[in-house]
Formats: structure tokens, sequence, C-alpha cells
């Protein structure tokens, strides 16, 4: 059973199913990883329950943050190992006021509490960047909008986006429509994406796999990174390869 079958009522199954939405477009042949935001401020601090956590850091997830952060390091392995690129994305602040976070101070009670947190903007340890990986600083929802990442990419020559990170509704599923909007292959690793209602990551996920990629398990993501040949980027970015070649030593 899908995360969000239990949230769909029988007209959305039969209205879905009657447009023809939710076809499986299946993977490409160049993918990057794309690590949206894990950091502490979304997943506060590993010994914390959820509403301990969110007391810390209004944005925290809780355990479902950190068990996601487990399967991603999984993930993230196999695609070093495989001398792929990754990209990871973390929040902007630019001034010593809130002007640089535009709408974001208006939607919640508590925005101001943000610029307080010592190490809220920090990647947690376990998903700790390589030097050559590149880090996205954003202050809107995509890991696209105001930055460089497409520039990246089309380097690359990428044609396939494995997404992982938080949250669901909010920055995945921005940097999602983005990434379909570019004509990239999108594909969400359902276990490696989490937010702090249940209700929002399952319809948000439900939405992504009708409309903007394919919402797929670990699993299969790992079949799929472990099937690729180990040179695609070689030529472009032979650093990847001294990363695999040191990780099969």
């Amino acid at each position: 059973m899908a995360v969000w079958d239990r949230f769909l009522t029988e007209q959305d199954r039969e209205v879905f199913a009657a447009s023809g939405y939710g076809a499986r477009q299946g993977f490409g042949r160049r993918p990057a990883l794309l690590v949206v935001d894990v950091n502490y401020a979304f997943c506060g601090q590993r010994s914390q329950s959820m509403l301990e956590a969110i007391a810390g850091s209004r944005t925290a997830c809780g355990p479902k943050a950190w068990e996601a952060v487990g399967r991603i390091s999984t993930l993230l392995e196999a695609v070093r190992r495989q001398g792929l690129p990754v990209f990871f994305s973390t929040g902007l602040r630019t001034g010593s006021t809130d002007f640089d976070r535009g709408r974001w101070v208006d939607k919640s009670t508590r925005s101001a509490e943000d610029r307080g947190l010592q190490n809220g903007l920090e990647i947690v340890p376990e998903l700790e960047p390589l030097p050559h990986e590149i880090v996205i600083a954003k202050n809107k929802p995509s890991m696209f909008f105001g930055t460089g990442l497409i520039s990246h990419l089309v380097d690359l020559g990428v044609d396939q986006l494995i997404v992982v990170g938080v949250a669901t509704s909010g920055c995945v599923r921005g940097t999602v429509v983005d990434g379909f909007s570019y004509n990239f292959r999108v594909s969400v690793v359902e276990e490696c994406t989490f937010d702090r209602g249940e209700a929002t990551h399952a319809l948000n996920l439900f939405d992504i796999q009708q409309k903007y990629g394919d919402v797929v398990t670990l699993q299969e993501t790992l079949d799929y990174v472990a099937g690729l040949p180990d040179d695609l980027y070689v030529e472009r970015l032979p650093v990847l390869a001294q990363v695999r070649d040191r990780m099969t030593a």
C-alpha cells in the first residue's frame, strides 16, 4: 500500500485514474543526487521527541528526520561509490534583519526565532559533504531558485535527478517542480524524504507521482545506481572517480 492511500477518497482514485495521471517515466542515464536541506533546523537533535524538537526549532521534524538520515546515508554512500555527482542545499542568511527572508517571516508566529539557532543551517554530520561536493545556499524553497544549480547540472550533462530530504511539502516539492520544469527526469526516494506532517508528506508524494516525477523506493534506487557504468562522469569531473576508487579499495 502506498503511503498516500489512506488519505485518498474514492473520487480521488477515480478522477486520477480516468485522467491518465501517474504513469511511470523511468530512470534516466546520467543521474545526480540532490540532498535538500537536511540540517539541524529541520532535524532537531537526535534524542528529542517530535514536540521536543519543535520546541527547540519550529521547523524540526523529530525522530522521522533521523530515521530518514540513516537511509539517506546509505544512498549517499552508494552514489559516491558509483562515482556520481551530489549536490546539497541548506538555508541562506545574508543580513542582520529579516529583510532577506521575504515572505517567510509572514507565515509563522515563531519566525523570529530562526536567527537564534546556533547550528540550524549546518548539514547533519552523518551526511557531511565532501570537499568537492557543492552546497547550494538558498533562501527560497527550490534548490534552483536564484542559485547556480542548473548551470552545474547542464555542465555535467545530467538528465536524471534523484531527490531526497525535507520538507516533502515544501523544499523537496519546490525542487521537484523546478527540475521537472527544466525537463529533467525526477525521482523522489520515498523513505529518504520527510515532513513534519503525515498528511502533507503523503499527499505531496502522491501529487509528485501523479504529475512531476516518480516516487520510488530506496531499494529501487540502490539497484538503479548499482547498475550504472562507473565512468559516467570521469571525463568531466575526475575527482568523482578518485572518491569511488578510495571507497572500493
